[in-house]
């Protein structure tokens, strides 16, 4: 049976991770990104794109495979779920897609991410996301 990559809100994963406490909450943005704009409280940080080169990370699966641990079967739907978060929903869609594409199941990404996506303004987090919904998020 082919899987396929599930697309959620912020308040869907928010729910998801308050009901099932093995759910992973992976922030897929820079490390600038990670911690000067923010992100969600307990969110475990693997960058799918990452300064100083711009490029994909190419251990990106071996680095979820590892954090789950335990929580990935060969022949279960019972997988740990992993749900990816990033500014907007672009570069956790593309993750999210390479991990199901991998061989993992239960595997979510937020499609309007951290800070939503632009208004008519060109500014964030007024129309969507993590933070326009005030979930819990932290910045150092």
């Amino acid at each position: 049976m082919s899987q396929k990559l599930k697309t959620i809100t912020a308040l869907e994963a928010w729910q998801i991770c308050q009901q099932d406490p093995r759910a992973l909450l992976i922030d897929v943005r820079s490390s600038m990104e990670f911690l000067f704009v923010g992100h969600p409280q307990g969110a475990l940080h693997i960058p799918w794109i990452d300064e100083p080169d711009w490029v994909i990370n190419k251990n990106f699966v071996m680095e979820i495979r590892k954090l789950a641990l335990g929580g990935l079967k060969e022949s279960s739907t019972d997988d740990v779920p992993i749900i990816l978060i990033c500014r907007s929903g672009n570069r956790s869609d593309e993750a999210g897609k390479l991990l199901v594409e991998s061989g993992i199941r239960n595997v979510y990404h937020i499609d309007e991410g951290f800070e939503g996506k632009l208004d008519e303004n060109h500014h964030r987090s007024t129309v969507g996301g993590w933070r326009y919904h005030d979930l819990p998020w932290e910045q150092c």
